[in-house]
């Protein structure tokens, strides 16, 4: 890839999660969440991005979210299951960001509201189309996604350097 490429990032929430008797940690996720799941892995292989590398959160549901969804992607990323990112912040989710290999250029995390969306606002300084409107309009539902490009080496990564370049949801 050329130094001029941007890289992208791909903010995704986990899908819908059940509620049986166990800690939030270990929730499942519910039928309906397998489905979405599945469902947004077809997406985002139709951005046509090949990722170089996945940060999931180590909570069931977004390792399960993750498993349904590379599972329709063309190649399978790096992953790295990060506890951080469980319940993370968006300013801690930039801090885990700020530490990929500058090697990727292409990086999905799969986290938890209301970090990622925090997180997909806060880098957005600019979007495309009408992204940032449907962003706001929906919020940022189980299974949706958000991504985002920026020119720079990953320590860089900061509020408002980022343009919002697509948002996706699943009754899109």
């Amino acid at each position: 890839m050329s130094v001029a490429e941007p890289r992208r990032i791909v903010l995704f929430r986990h899908a819908k999660a059940d509620w049986p008797q166990v800690p939030d940690h270990e929730r499942p996720l519910a039928e309906r969440g397998r489905t979405d799941a599945a469902v947004a892995g077809r997406k985002l292989a139709d951005t046509g991005i090949t990722f170089d590398l996945a940060l999931c959160s180590t909570a069931t549901r977004t390792r399960e979210t993750w498993k349904l969804a590379v599972h329709e992607l063309a190649h399978r990323p790096k992953t790295i299951y990060e506890e951080r990112v469980y319940e993370a912040s968006p300013g801690e989710l930039i801090a885990v960001l700020n530490e990929v290999p500058d090697e990727a250029r292409n990086v999905i995390l799969i986290g938890h509201n209301p970090g990622v969306h925090g997180l997909a606002d806060i880098l957005a300084g600019a979007a495309e189309d009408d992204a940032r409107a449907r962003m706001n309009r929906r919020g940022f539902p189980t299974a949706a996604f958000a991504l985002l490009s920026f020119d720079g080496p990953w320590k860089s990564l900061e509020p408002a350097v980022a343009t919002l370049t697509d948002y996706w949801a699943p009754s899109d």
